[in-house]
């Protein structure tokens, strides 16, 4: 595979990883995503506005201390990809773009999303790995996801 086909398949399988169904092990964001993020870059930028606080993480461990409350929280999310992955990649940087739709499901209710999110990955020795995020969220009209996934909840 050419760099192009490897960031696409990453970012792709980086998109499950945020797969949750109920009764799954306590979300851990270091066990789940290691292999994508970068854990020990100075140059790690991380935002999501979906993040109620809007933060921007500057360490791999501190995006995981954002998600990891909500994520163990969640009944379940389920993720598909709508659009993508589209990679641009040159030398040891790359850059990709996909949207995904989520159903995430709370004790508190549903909530069905959209998602536009780019990442820049940097080669490193072992892999490619995520230096910058950014997730441009869309809370959508409720139940507008209903029949995109296994069953109606999600």
């Amino acid at each position: 595979m050419n760099d192009d086909q490897v960031v696409a398949r990453q970012h792709g399988r980086w998109v499950f990883g945020w797969d949750r169904r109920e009764g799954d092990v306590p979300f851990d964001f270091r066990r789940v995503f290691g292999e994508f993020y970068d854990f020990t870059s100075p140059d790690v930028r991380l935002y999501d506005d979906f993040d109620p606080e809007h933060r921007v993480a500057t360490t791999a461990a501190g995006y995981g201390a954002i998600w990891e409350p909500a994520f163990r929280e969640m009944v379940s999310a389920r993720h598909a990809i709508d659009d993508g992955p589209h990679v641009v990649a040159s030398g040891d940087l790359a850059a990709s773009t996909l949207r995904f739709v989520a159903r995430i499901v709370t004790p508190g209710g549903v909530t069905d999303i959209r998602t536009t999110t780019s990442l820049v990955w940097r080669r490193t020795p072992d892999a490619w790995r995520i230096v910058r995020e950014h997730n441009s969220t869309e809370v959508l009209p409720q139940g507008e996801l209903d029949g995109r996934f296994d069953d109606a909840r999600g």
